[in-house]
């Protein structure tokens, strides 16, 4: 088979190397399989219908200002920085990324088995679903919207700040100030280790989950946990509103302003503060402390 042909309306580009500046500028209709980007930037800048499969890139700003980008079985290193920023219609599959802020300012993004090593991706990015993934580094989906996560790891810092309308579904994480100033985000069936969670969110939830950290859900709206266990948990929810039931016992909580909390046992609850609510303030515990 000839390495480039036209068939109907995609040119198809097989086994071929490129480098230096915008190689492939406002390609249209392009199918690229066993390629490599070897240097350079801006190889596919304003792009329109772009596949590629089992392609290597090395070289930066790849995929800019792209509309309906598809990119399946490929490798993404650490010299392709920035690859996909202000696109539109993107699907990343079964591919390894090891290139920092891949993604920012994109929207309509599908992501499926595929596994991350990298920091600053996902910004200020909307309408993005994620499945079977793996990811690992800092400040993942900060100042994104309208998100599905389901079936995911990450082992990584400041992971979702500043995120609004997002749903996780059995996860894994790892993550110092996870979900902070988050928005009408609801977690379901996850395990979630790691200090100062939640810090200033808005109608953050928790469903059948495992919490672990110091000081977690502090300054929190309208915080709600159903079903929860929170392991090694000291100095929870101080000065959140919430509605908490939990199943474990609780190291201790200080200063809830107002709410319920409802635990197997709180060893150390601290009330001291002047601005708690203590006429809309309910604590039941099944072990009460002599």
């Amino acid at each position: 088979m000839k390495n480039h042909y036209i068939d109907k309306r995609y040119e198809y580009i097989k086994k071929q190397k490129f480098e230096g500046e915008r190689p492939l500028f406002k390609s249209s209709f392009l199918h690229l399989d066993d390629c490599e980007f070897i240097s350079g930037e801006s190889a596919v800048k304003i792009g329109n219908n772009i596949n590629a499969k089992n392609c290597k890139f090395s070289s930066k700003y790849l995929f800019w200002h792209n509309k309906n980008l598809n990119i399946k079985d490929s490798f993404f290193y650490d010299g392709a920085r920035a690859s996909i920023w202000y696109t539109n219609k993107v699907v990343l599959e079964n591919c390894k990324v090891d290139s920092p802020k891949i993604f920012r300012d994109a929207k309509n993004i599908t992501i499926q088995n595929t596994a991350f090593n990298t920091n600053e991706t996902l910004w200020d990015c909307e309408d993005i679903k994620i499945k079977d993934v793996q990811f690992k580094g800092d400040y993942l989906l900060f100042h994104s919207s309208n998100i599905d996560i389901e079936n995911f790891t990450l082992d990584g810092n400041y992971s979702f700040q500043h995120t609004k309308n997002m749903k996780l579904k059995n996860i894994e994480i790892k993550s110092k100030d996870a979900f902070w100033n988050s928005e009408n985000v609801t977690v379901y069936d996850s395990v979630i280790n790691g200090e100062y969670l939640g810090w200033y969110s808005k109608n953050l939830k928790f469903v059948n989950c495992k919490i672990a950290g110091t000081q977690p859900l502090c300054y929190a709206k309208n915080l709600i946990l159903e079903n929860c266990e929170m392991l090694n948990t000291d100095l929870a929810f101080e000065y959140s509103t919430l509605n908490a039931q939990v199943t474990t016992s609780i190291h201790s909580v200080k200063n809830p302003i107002s709410g319920t909390i409802e635990a197997k046992e709180i060893k150390n609850l601290i009330l001291d503060d002047e601005k708690v609510d203590l006429k809309n303030l309910k604590i039941v515990t099944q072990i009460s402390k002599k």
